[in-house]
């Protein structure tokens, strides 16, 4: 080690500590044993020194100072912590939202607390409530792989730019069926859709007309250059969707081979849609998971709110955009 500038005097033990200093001239300030410093090791160690030599120096500040310790750790008494009581009345009601959407997490469950049942609760105590009763959900390890520049797909205005793409689900005894969303990038309304037993370019096709007519009314209302994102898949690539696409006025835009974070907002919706519709509920057949469908897609967008939209429904997020315009 290397050597110190000046001298320092340490404690070996208690005798040289309490031992009388002369009355022309103050005690030094000592320097502790470093043991003495370690939190883990020498907690009950410290305390036992400074209780021992404020008894033979008659004064717990004095000891404190040659230990050259502060003076709070000679007057600190450990308090234990008293357990805060649970809120039943809350978890009752975090139970009540997890047995109707199995897959809310904290901030989903507090967001329909918050803004749906209007009940001013802290996202904290939420959170310490679902821990302590288990229902957290386990959380997705993140790799460190590295990640390419990619364009987002989120739009500033409504009606900017569209997103589409194709989901499976099963439906009984109709087996896999495809679920083709198209969703507006901006407000996330989802608004069109179709369930068909083919995933061909006809049930894309039926996807976007429903989405066309109830934005605009009619199907060759869009604004010029409004932009339809998918990914790279045969059906958007056929020339049976690619020409009814450009016959209603929109602009196709595929995304990068391998990258489908550039289509990011259709595909948390699809995830949503899994997680929130697909995997509860268990459907006899495609008619039944079409009613099922339609009321959950009205609730989507009329009531569920949405963290990046500052948790407002879509329909209530378009409604104040097109507020701000006028």
């Amino acid at each position: 080690a290397a050597a110190r500038s000046a001298p320092v005097r340490r404690v070996p033990a208690l005798a040289a500590a309490t031992a009388p200093t002369s009355a022309s001239r103050p005690p030094r300030l000592l320097d502790p044993d470093p043991d003495l410093l370690d939190p883990e090791v020498a907690g009950y160690e410290r305390h036992r020194l400074l209780d021992a030599l404020a008894e033979a120096r008659g004064n717990k500040s004095e000891a404190a100072r040659l230990l050259g310790l502060p003076r709070s750790t000679a007057y600190y008494q450990p308090r234990p912590r008293r357990p805060k009581p649970l809120d039943e009345a809350m978890a009752a009601r975090i139970k009540r939202i997890h047995q109707q959407e199995p897959a809310c997490g904290v901030r989903g469950t507090w967001s329909r607390l918050r803004h749906e049942q209007g009940i001013p609760v802290n996202i904290k105590k939420v959170h310490r409530i679902m821990k302590l009763k288990d229902w957290t959900l386990p959380k997705r390890r993140t790799g460190n792989r590295p990640r390419v520049k990619i364009t987002s797909s989120i739009a500033e205005n409504p009606n900017q730019r569209w997103a589409t793409d194709l989901a499976l689900i099963h439906c009984g005894r109709d087996g896999w069926c495809v679920f083709v969303p198209v969703i507006d990038c901006c407000t996330r309304e989802v608004l069109g859709h179709a369930l068909e037993t083919t995933g061909r370019a006809k049930t894309a096709e039926r996807a976007l007309e429903e989405a066309l007519l109830a934005r605009f009314g009619t199907l060759r209302s869009a604004p010029p250059g409004m932009l339809l994102r998918h990914d790279n898949g045969l059906v958007f690539g056929s020339r049976q969707y690619r020409a009814v696409v450009k016959d209603y006025g929109l602009t196709q835009e595929y995304i990068t081979p391998y990258t489908p974070q550039q289509n990011g907002l259709c595909e948390r919706f699809i995830k949503t849609f899994k997680e929130e519709f697909c995997w509860c509920n268990r459907f006899q057949s495609i008619d039944h998971a079409r009613l099922k469908l339609r009321a959950w897609i009205h609730r989507y967008n009329h009531h569920r709110p949405h963290q990046s939209l500052k948790y407002l429904s879509p329909i209530q997020y378009h409604q104040q955009r097109c507020n701000q315009a006028a």
